[in-house]
């Protein structure tokens, strides 16, 4: 999650080579990815992709002041379900709560301290909340022991999220990109990520204050990329609602139940066609395939035991397979893969 950047001013911007030579390339992203409207400053941001709401909060305050009782947010879901989370923020020091800043932690981009339930109401010993909320030079090792969390939220420090510029370059843009060219190539390279993780990269808001269109960044194995820009209009709702599908928990939070999904960034492909031809023969035409990749069709009887039955390369995103099928009724599966 980083700070306070346009996308115009992030596209082709020789100040991000590493965004737009590196990562681009590989993603599929946003081009019209906004904050929810008028929501603002980075604060009530932060809270929205937690809970799809700001709880009526336009301010960057500390948990002091404003704090909620509310179970309503996506962390708790997830771990009602089971399902881990961690929070890793930059300049921590893992030995109590983050309530307040401390060097160039900024608790304002820590949504996870706001809540009651993660930080037992204000108490900087709550064990719960500082088993979640850990110091970000944790990350590599968990990413080196492959003991990441299912969920895991990043926040770089004041300077690495492009918050705070500093000399000699004062480019806040140049910032975040070196950032991510340190960070990102550890994940990538992670088990976490090789199997069908998803990598999130966005920003909370426009630069002065606006709207947008901030950007939305999604590597993963899952995704379309090869640079495929979308031009659906998204927000910060958008994310949440992705985010609950992908972990399968509900109820919706807040405008995530009115909100579209980030569906279009990712390869999803299926059967588009099944044709029965003379001689025992059928036509099987799957949609969705990313060019390039090897293509494998297989066959059941009974959903557990599957076999090869062809293996093709995938030149376009539609790819027909022509299979043998038996003279008897007996129920057959068919499911297609892609090799990467």
């Amino acid at each position: 999650m980083f700070e306070n950047a346009t996308w115009t001013n992030v596209e082709n911007n020789s100040s991000a080579p590493y965004i737009n030579n590196a990562l681009l390339p590989i993603a599929s992203y946003c081009e019209q990815y906004y904050t929810p409207p008028g929501n603002h400053p980075s604060l009530p941001n932060y809270l929205w992709l937690e809970a799809g709401t700001n709880f009526g909060l336009q301010a960057d305050v500390w948990p002091a002041t404003n704090h909620f009782n509310s179970a309503k947010h996506l962390v708790t879901q997830l771990a009602q379900a089971g399902i881990s989370w961690r929070a890793y923020e930059e300049d921590i020091s893992g030995l109590n709560v983050p309530l307040e800043d401390t060097n160039n932690y900024g608790v304002r981009h820590d949504p996870f301290v706001y809540f009651d339930d993660v930080t037992g109401t204000n108490d900087p010993q709550n064990a719960y909340g500082i088993a979640h909320i850990r110091p970000y030079s944790e990350f590599a090792p968990d990413l080196t022991n492959n003991t990441v969390a299912q969920y895991n939220f990043i926040t770089p420090n004041l300077i690495h999220d492009g918050h705070t510029a500093i000399a000699p370059d004062y480019n806040s843009l140049q910032q975040i990109d070196d950032w991510l060219a340190s960070e990102i190539p550890k994940i990538l390279q992670s088990a976490a990520y090789t199997n069908n993780g998803a990598i999130f990269i966005t920003w909370d808001e426009g630069v002065y204050s606006s709207d947008g269109p901030i950007g939305l960044i999604l590597l993963s194995p899952l995704a379309l990329g090869g640079r495929f820009a979308s031009s659906i209009p998204h927000t910060h709702s958008s994310t949440i609602r992705t985010l609950q599908e992908i972990f399968g928990v509900q109820p919706w939070l807040g405008n995530a139940a009115d909100a579209n999904d980030l569906a279009e960034l990712f390869n999803v492909y299926g059967f588009a066609s099944a044709i029965a031809l003379p001689n025992h023969t059928l036509q099987l035409t799957v949609t969705g395939m990313t060019p390039g990749q090897t293509t494998i069709m297989e066959t059941s009887t009974n959903l557990f035991d599957w076999v090869d039955l062809t293996t093709n390369l995938a030149t376009t995103n539609q790819i027909v397979f022509i299979v043998q099928t038996t003279a008897t009724n007996a129920a057959r599966f068919y499911r297609c893969r892609q090799v990467r």
